[in-house]
């Protein structure tokens, strides 16, 4: 009774009851009783707490690039950063869940027994932390909608105009299942290593990946039917559509440990535990990992993670997803509608990217050649330099761009500036459509996953990117190569680096003779085949960022981590939203992956098909009749990819978005003619399947 009385002083909660009543309050009595100064106070302590953290992280990551002693971790941290505006938007949802945290914590000390504190707290005490935490202010929309506007907006508000948000950028990702956290609110599945799933524990995602991912790459099975354009492609689609940002902060927000070095699990860190046994990582204990950055989610209580883009097939990573970065990369010396381009270097005389980087990011490309010294391109997407593929096609685009405003102030010299560049990001967002939609989708889904026919926009279809989607489209991993071609003009091999050499080396680009090599090491290489016993390869699977230290990432466990931090369900309940069979048992499962080996592995560290990750699971199914994917993501992606196009009130094909002669000619638009106007290569061998 007396402890009682000394936690009611504590937390400052001034009730008036009579001390034999004490004893027989609920936790919901107590929490009733919670002032709004009280709730308030934690409010502004859990601000102090999460800015201290993220101030340390960011000293500590600019100390080490000073230093130049940055680790693979630190670079995944650097540029999943989120930036802008969703730097605030995510600060202030994770202030709203580090003040529950922290109301827990002391509503803990009264009742030891587990609970929610969302459980426990009022709706309107809800929504005093919702408002004092910024997340009321942040989800405001202050677009005002003109419907007879033919422009997108950058950031793609007032696309649906009953709900102007639908589709905006640093909005939640929409869910197609409930969540399913290990306290039902936030915390990831294997969070606790000891509770069991299905009455099995969720096996390390590290040791899945060793014992089912692994292959030696001496093996590798070329695609007969696509080329590494493929694989690319779906990576510069994916930076069209979604980014979800991790947090930024590697100091555990309530206790203040430095959870990079010490391997510590508590948010925002979800460390990859190493089994002990490991191949190559044994030496060490942690794989680190900070979680998915929150969604302030309009005050619904479960976690959810923000989308930094837009979520329409419109270029933005081309063009960016927030007003200011677009106008970053503007060029506004003259009145031509231009992209900025560098000044610095050029492509035989045909234009790079510029040089930059968001703001709030951080150089980091540099390290990878320091006596060069040659920083980050700039792009709409600040992924732009992970890989030379994606500098190659983001550069090619910006030069797209500018071409069609070239030729528009050709056309019609009376356009003005502002005109010419909205026209012309009108355009190039329809020839990503059509080239998506008509090239990419039909070689990723085949023959019997192909999307219905278009009928028009439809306002009351929900384009917003779903949850698992994001973790699902990471299939791509799968198809890419260890090495990066470059061929010369007769597509014979130039070079073959090594992948892990590849990453954020800009330098490359440069020095290694433009994007023309590039590209025609796409055009002209198979992608790597997905086979069951061919997953991915080990550039991506321990050596990913290895050229700035010795210990590289794992991809594939990234992966599954991200799906469990993330909430997502397992493999059969997806199987189950699909229509498809949900197997029970190794027998089941070795008939739906028709193979018994396999299946034998995936029980052996899951214990039952119901605990299989997603990802992982997906990526291990037989590839449908001409498709690139099993029954299960071909069935998430048509349903995503359908609603991408339906619920896009500017789609290309609608009706009054282009004239009739403008449909024609985008109809006529292909990728190898977009290479062939904005590059040196002249001729595309039919030969070379690009997708």
């Amino acid at each position: 009774m007396g402890r009682l009385r000394l936690v009611f002083v504590l937390l400052g909660i001034l009730i008036a009851v009579k001390p034999q009543e004490a004893d027989n309050l609920s936790l919901q009595d107590i929490a009733k009783k919670l002032e709004t100064r009280f709730l308030l106070q934690n409010v502004e302590e859990a601000k102090k707490l999460v800015d201290a953290a993220y101030e340390y992280t960011q000293n500590r990551l600019e100390e080490k690039l000073r230093k130049e002693t940055v680790r693979p971790s630190d670079i995944l941290v650097s540029f999943r950063r989120p930036v802008g505006k969703t730097r605030s938007h995510v600060k202030a949802a994770q202030y709203r869940l580090v003040t529950l945290d922290l109301l827990k914590e002391k509503l803990q000390d009264v009742f030891p027994q587990e609970f929610n504190i969302t459980d426990v707290l009022s709706p309107s005490q809800m929504q005093t932390i919702y408002k004092a935490s910024g997340c009321a202010s942040q989800e405001i929309s202050t677009q005002e909608c003109d419907e007879k506007n033919p422009y997108r907006t950058i950031t793609g508000e007032c696309n649906n105009l009953r709900i102007p948000t639908l589709g905006a950028s640093n909005r939640p990702y929409v869910r197609w299942l409930p969540q399913e956290y290990e306290d039902g609110v936030s915390l990831p599945r294997g969070w606790t290593e000891t509770k069991l799933y299905s009455g099995f524990p969720l096996p390390l995602v590290r040791a899945v990946s060793n014992d089912i991912v692994f292959f030696p790459n001496v093996n590798l099975t070329d695609d007969p039917f696509r080329s590494v354009m493929f694989m690319q492609w779906g990576q510069f689609l994916d930076h069209d559509l979604d980014f979800g940002p991790s947090e930024t902060a590697t100091l555990t927000f309530i206790k203040g440990i430095d959870c990079i070095n010490s391997c510590v699990k508590g948010p925002p860190c979800f460390p990859i535990q190493i089994p002990p046994n490991d191949p190559s990582k044994k030496q060490f204990k942690c794989i680190p990992f900070t979680r998915s950055a929150p969604a302030c989610n309009g005050g619904y209580a479960i976690r959810n993670q923000i989308n930094a883009l837009t979520v329409f097939v419109d270029a933005s990573m081309v063009y960016a997803s927030e007003d200011k970065w677009a106008m970053q990369l503007r060029n506004f010396t003259n009145n031509l509608g231009l992209l900025a381009v560098n000044s610095k270097f050029n492509d035989r005389g045909l234009a790079y990217l510029p040089f930059g980087v968001p703001e709030g990011f951080q150089e980091n490309c540099n390290i990878t050649n320091k006596t060069l010294n040659i920083p980050c391109f700039l792009a709409g997407d600040n992924r732009v330099n992970d890989m030379p593929g994606l500098i190659v096609l983001q550069t090619l685009f910006m030069r797209e761009h500018n071409r069609l405003a070239t030729e528009l102030k050709r056309l019609n010299p009376q356009m003005s500036g502002e005109e010419l560049y909205q026209e012309s990001r009108k355009i190039l967002g329809a020839m990503m459509q059509k080239i998506t939609y008509t090239e990419y989708i039909p070689a990723l889904l085949g023959d019997s996953s192909a999307l219905p026919s278009y009928r028009g926009y439809n306002d009351s279809v929900d384009p917003r990117i779903s949850n698992v989607f994001t973790n699902a489209f990471r299939f791509g991993h799968t198809s890419v190569r260890p090495t990066v071609p470059r061929l010369d003009s007769r597509y014979r091999v130039v070079s073959q680096t090594p992948l892990e050499n590849e990453f954020f080396a800009t330098w490359r680009v440069i020095r290694e003779g433009g994007i023309d090599p590039i590209l025609r090491g796409q055009i002209g290489t198979p992608a790597k085949q997905l086979r069951q016993d061919q997953i991915v390869v080990e550039a991506l699977r321990d050596r990913l960022f290895k050229q700035v230290a010795k210990f590289g990432l794992d991809l594939p466990a990234l992966n599954m981590q991200r799906g469990r931090d993330h909430g997502l369900a397992g493999y059969n309940a997806w199987r189950q939203f699909c229509g498809l069979s949900q197997p029970h048992n190794e027998s089941d499962l070795a008939q739906v992956l028709q193979n018994s080996q396999l299946a034998k592995k995936f029980i052996r560290h899951y214990g039952t098909p119901r605990n299989i990750d997603l990802w992982i699971g997906g990526v291990a199914e037989p590839l449908i009749r001409n498709g690139r994917v099993g029954p299960l993501l071909a069935c998430i992606f048509r349903k995503q990819f359908q609603n991408l196009r339906d619920g896009d009130r500017f789609w290309w094909e609608n009706r009054g978005v282009f004239t009739a002669a403008q449909r024609q000619a985008l109809a006529a638009v292909s990728l190898p003619r977009i290479i062939c106007d904005n590059t040196y290569i002249r001729e595309i061998s039919e030969g070379f399947i690009l997708l």
